[in-house]
């Protein structure tokens, strides 16, 4: 609004005002839904986007099925069984010598091992618990209160 027109609002004694709605409920195809949906953030986007991606790769994991989310772990699983075969066996490559040697004598790699222990923040091992009490949770969860003779 113009000045002119806010001075001639002020001479008749009428003060400016908003107004609005308020979404009680949202209707979309034939379903109606409560108006939180709309509150989506990019970051709770994301984080489901990615237990997808969690899940795709879980799955074709277990079929054998390579994907894009399912090769890295792949080759991690892949260089494992190499570092076992070569743990066992007289084939050697460098990150092999590693292993071997930590087989051999494990007292060598003692400030290692507790080093990653004492580095972790007390909040990153309470978001680990957390999870290992939810997973816990959703496991006992599975059968949904029946038992097997039930």
């Amino acid at each position: 609004m113009g000045a002119s027109e806010a001075t001639l609002l002020n001479m008749l004694n009428i003060s400016p005002f908003s107004y609005g709605l308020a979404v009680q409920m949202v209707y979309d195809s034939g379903t109606v839904f409560e108006p939180k949906v709309l509150d989506i953030k990019p970051e709770g986007l994301r984080e489901r986007f990615m237990e997808g991606v969690r899940c795709l790769a879980s799955v074709c994991l277990v079929i054998g099925y390579p994907t894009v989310a399912s090769a890295p772990h792949s080759l991690v699983n892949g260089f494992k069984n190499l570092l076992a075969i070569a743990a066992v066996t007289e084939v050697t490559f460098k990150e092999a010598e590693t292993v071997k040697e930590f087989i051999k004598d494990p007292s060598k790699f003692a400030a290692v091992i507790a080093a990653p222990a004492a580095a972790v923040p007390a909040a990153a091992a309470a978001k680990v618990e957390e999870k290992k009490k939810e997973e816990s949770e959703d496991e006992s969860d599975d059968d949904m209160g029946l038992g097997l003779f039930d």
